[in-house]
């Protein structure tokens, strides 16, 4: 057990967020924490990272134990460079390299006691360096730059010139290098591209330390984690199994509970009926029956209503007209800046009542297309026609059709003065603006706010194609599942971009992949897309390996004769490796035996003896030390081809 929560109780002006939680951590154990907004996630990390105290409860946190804790807020050095601060996540690694280069040189010019001392500090430098993979750092700090998509024109850039999500992506890729026993991560999948997301699936999945996660990505949840801790009205509860799981347990305890709820105050409202009925006899056996039953009320333990879900509420779109059959129809459409083509050649075809998901890696112009259909921007070349009584409504996470000096009631309520105020409330709540928030300024909102209000100024509108980008950011998962539920429903079209890959995949109905400067269909949702790519793939690598089949067919003797001096050269470098990996072995072997010597009572006292066999020492470190340069020649070499 690497993490132990037990009843965990914290209060804000007398509001209580959390109440009594518990829960444990296993070492290697990956975990969510997930709850609408406002149930007391953030408070609940902060209580466990000693940045808040709880009022009462513990956390306990194996001894010599580890943690490093993503926020959405990271503070990472600002004057660094991309790549000095992957550096700073390894100082540790990389001082001992430096200490065990010093000592190598030190250890030279010393015999006797000095020598002895030395070297005890060389065995502990080089202990602790094997212990944290030392000889790996540098692949380690390469292996995470890239899988987050930082190429390497970037490494030498300034932290403090970076957007507020490159910097967030720098301070992730810090703390995964760090390695710490557990890894705390608050949302960690915003700013990431599908890739990205993907990548560190895998590298959470495969890693060897506790997480514990708190992310609105399901797909991203359930790739990861085996286990979630769900927060309601202050209440833990855990569930096994990923977020798929834990949704379905989650749905029916929640049945359960109302059914035995209903059930309760049933039963209550009968007793106090009976007990009216009894007292209005007015006798006193009656009486007394009556004062029986109110102490048996008396000692019920009532049950707790249910908190109300979201997922009640409904969205219901409807177009004031309907389209004409075919919605848009782009041809040879190319957008360039500069001399940055984004894409070329570009054909799109959408019918009407289709829900088309745009995928791809961030910058590669997925926003850039959807602001050429809404003539925000004009393509370099190519034509984009729109269908007959097509009325589009746009969103993008910029908000830009939001009026400052209005509250977000006002701003629902002007757009639509039929609706009344019952209607507008709902249709805000499912997009987190619940009781006074309804009352705030558009000019007091920050960014995610504005694009919630927003997202549901144009869900209430009678738009016939639907252009979105991003829809679910800042979202929670029950107004996710809520916008998934009223985009299924739809009689319109839908054209959006979307990294929310459990999104995609539970409302495209066909996505387009941009990438390499051009779109790729295919014919399905986000499931069908990632087995047909591992189809293509698949296939690509059988006609390969087919053509390359033919080729060597036809080859020439004297391209035949290459291959075989080729396959002589490799060999001769595998046996290279061996060999040397055999000497140092041996010379290992021998270091050991010698130390061991040096160790014996009778040669501590012979400093002739010690001398001998510390100049004996010193010369198998010299050849060991040139060892490891051939063996690191040939391995790269081995690795090239």
């Amino acid at each position: 057990m690497i993490l132990d929560c037990q009843n965990i109780t914290k209060s804000f002006a007398d509001v209580t967020i959390l109440n009594k939680v518990s829960f444990i951590i296993e070492e290697r154990e990956k975990v969510a924490l997930v709850g609408i907004n406002g149930s007391g996630k953030s408070t609940l990390i902060k209580c466990i990272v000693g940045e808040y105290e709880s009022d009462s409860g513990s956390v306990h946190i194996m001894n010599g134990a580890t943690i490093g804790y993503l926020s959405q807020h990271p503070d990472t050095n600002l004057n660094l460079t991309i790549y000095e601060a992957m550096e700073d996540a390894k100082k540790e690694v990389i001082e001992l390299e430096a200490k065990i280069r010093e000592t190598e040189i030190k250890m030279k010019s010393l015999s006797g006691d000095e020598l002895e001392s030395l070297m005890n500090s060389y065995t502990n430098y080089t202990t602790r360096f094997e212990q944290l993979n030392g000889y790996q750092y540098k692949s380690d700090i390469i292996g995470v730059l890239k899988g987050l998509k930082f190429t390497e024109e970037d490494y030498d850039k300034p932290i403090n010139v970076l957007s507020g999500g490159y910097k967030t992506r720098v301070e992730l890729a810090r703390l995964l290098l760090m390695s710490p026993d557990l890894i705390i991560l608050d949302e960690p999948t915003n700013h990431l591209d599908i890739e990205s997301i993907a990548w560190l699936e895998q590298f959470l999945s495969s890693y060897n330390g506790a997480v514990l996660i708190v992310s609105h990505d399901r797909y991203f949840l359930d790739k990861v984690v085996t286990k979630v801790v769900d927060l309601d009205n202050g209440v833990s509860t855990t569930f096994s199994g990923g977020y798929t799981d834990y949704a379905h347990k989650k749905a029916e305890l929640r049945k359960a509970r109302l059914n035995a709820y209903e059930k309760q105050q049933a039963e209550i409202k009968h007793q106090e009926e009976v007990i009216d009925k009894l007292r209005q006899f007015n006798r006193e056996k009656s009486i007394k029956r009556a004062e029986s039953r109110v102490k048996m009320l008396d000692k019920m333990e009532v049950i707790d209503k249910p908190t109300e879900v979201k997922s009640k509420m409904t969205l219901k779109l409807e177009p004031s007209i309907a389209s004409g059959n075919d919605v848009i129809d782009i041809t040879d459409l190319s957008m360039a800046f500069s001399n940055d083509v984004l894409f070329e050649s570009t054909d799109i075809f959408i019918k009407r009542g289709e829900k088309v998901a745009i995928i791809g890696r961030n910058g590669t112009g997925k926003t850039t297309l959807l602001k050429i259909i809404t003539k925000q921007l004009h393509q370099t070349s190519g034509k984009v026609r729109l269908g007959t009584k097509v009325k589009i409504g746009y969103y993008d996470q910029a908000s830009a059709n939001l009026t400052d000096t209005n509250t977000i009631f006002e701003e629902i309520s002007d757009a639509y003065p039929d609706l009344n105020n019952t209607k507008i409330r709902n249709v805000l709540a499912a997009f987190l603006f619940t009781g006074e928030d309804v009352f705030k300024k558009i000019s007091s909102l920050s960014g995610g706010e504005r694009g919630r209000v927003s997202l549901a100024k144009l869900m209430l509108g009678s738009y016939n194609f639907l252009i979105l980008d991003e829809p679910t950011n800042h979202l929670d998962i029950e107004s996710k599942e809520i916008l998934e539920d009223a985009l299924l429903n739809y009689e319109g079209t839908v054209l959006y971009v979307s990294h929310d890959r459990y999104f995609v995949n539970r409302t495209a109905s066909r996505i387009l992949e941009l990438e390499d400067k051009h779109f790729t269909e295919y014919k399905g949702n986000y499931d069908y897309y990632i087995d047909k790519k591992k189809e293509l793939s698949l296939a690509n690598e059988t006609a390969n390996s087919s053509s390359a089949a033919v080729k060597e067919t036809t080859k020439s003797k004297d391209d035949w004769k290459s291959m075989k001096e080729e396959q002589a050269r490799l060999r001769k470098i595998k046996n290279d490796l061996k060999k040397t990996e055999e000497k140092i072995a041996e010379l290992e072997a021998l270091i050991e035996s010698i130390d061991e010597e040096i160790a014996l009572p009778e040669n501590m006292s012979d400093h002739t003896k010690l001398n001998e066999l510390s100049i004996k020492r010193q010369e198998a470190l010299d050849n060991l030390s040139m060892l490891y340069e051939t063996w690191e020649e040939l391995a790269e070499e081995n690795i090239e081809e």
